[in-house]
């Protein structure tokens, strides 16, 4: 028994922790991947965060408009979410079902981060733009 948690113990501590450790340009294994994969979702999706927030500060004071884009969001990520894991079903319980869902999930926020930058930069006059001008 102590011989197998000495085992754990020294593979855990030689066994890279995060992507930053990893070289995610040329991944060797599938946990290397699945961390690279999720490094890459949690880039996507602090820019969502950020350009959310500045959608936000840009609506402050209309309420309505507010609600609307929180509504908006909650839907689209249960959407993405629900889609992802659609998506990775086709490797359900598998060890790349990981990595295939946070790619899904990547792929989707990247859109929507795009999204949300066109409609940052939406021209004053613009009839489709929920935002007010700068």
């Amino acid at each position: 028994m102590r011989l197998a948690l000495a085992a754990i113990a020294l593979a855990a501590v030689t066994l890279p922790a995060t992507a930053e450790e990893i070289d995610c340009t040329d991944p060797q294994t599938q946990t290397d991947m699945t961390l690279c994969a999720q490094a890459d979702l949690d880039t996507a999706d602090e820019r969502l965060n950020a350009l959310y927030a500045t959608m936000r500060e840009r609506l402050k004071g209309d309420d309505a408009k507010l609600t609307l884009l929180r509504d908006a969001q909650r839907a689209w990520v249960a959407y993405r979410d629900a889609e992802c894991a659609f998506q990775s079903s086709a490797v359900e319980g598998g060890s790349a079902q990981p990595m295939v869902e946070a790619q899904c999930a990547t792929e989707k926020t990247t859109r929507r981060n795009a999204d949300f930058e066109a409609t940052l930069a939406c021209e004053e006059g613009d009839v489709a733009c929920p935002l007010p001008a700068r």
